[in-house]
């Protein structure tokens, strides 16, 4: 993080910015508040079915623990807490790495296959309603390249602009 120096005014948003900071600011605060909403009806939160999407995309559905907080955006303390959590619905199973015991594999049971293609339909029709049916063709082209640089500022090295 870079820190404006002490004899350096700082650099005030103009009202433009402001707009779009607060615009932001609000969708930050407010869209994982209604896509945990929809998902509530499947018995899941967002960072549950984003963990087991993550599995359900991966090779024989498994993901070392490490690699699966990357995906989720979330420590690994609180990956773990969630993880419990899906496998006291049979939602998910870990167990030790093979190729290294260092590491734990979590791996989406057939249940919780079943389930995250379950909740997929409705998840993703409350994302289009909510993100994507606002915007004209353009825009989410703009969202598109807007949410890439603003990742590649907050983490240059990560490859999470070429997901988002």
């Amino acid at each position: 993080m870079t820190n404006t120096p002490a004899d350096e005014a700082p650099r005030w948003l103009d009202e433009e910015e402001r707009r779009a900071w607060l615009g932001l600011v609000g969708i930050m605060r407010r869209l994982e508040h209604g896509l945990d909403t929809q998902l509530r009806e499947e018995g899941l939160t967002h960072f549950e079915y984003g963990v087991m999407a993550a599995l359900s995309e991966s090779p024989q559905r498994e993901l070392r623990m490490s690699a699966l907080a990357s995906y989720a955006e979330g420590s690994l303390s609180r990956l773990s807490q969630v993880v419990a959590r899906l496998e006291r619905k049979g939602y998910v199973h870990r167990r030790p790495d093979p190729a290294d015991g260092r590491y734990t594999l979590a791996t989406l049971t057939d249940e919780g296959y079943e389930k995250i293609v379950s909740a997929a339909p409705g998840h993703v029709a409350e994302v289009r309603r909510l993100v994507f049916d606002p915007l004209t063709k353009a825009q989410v082209k703009q969202l598109s390249t807007i949410g890439r640089r603003i990742l590649h500022a907050i983490d240059p090295d990560s490859s999470d602009g070429d997901r988002g």
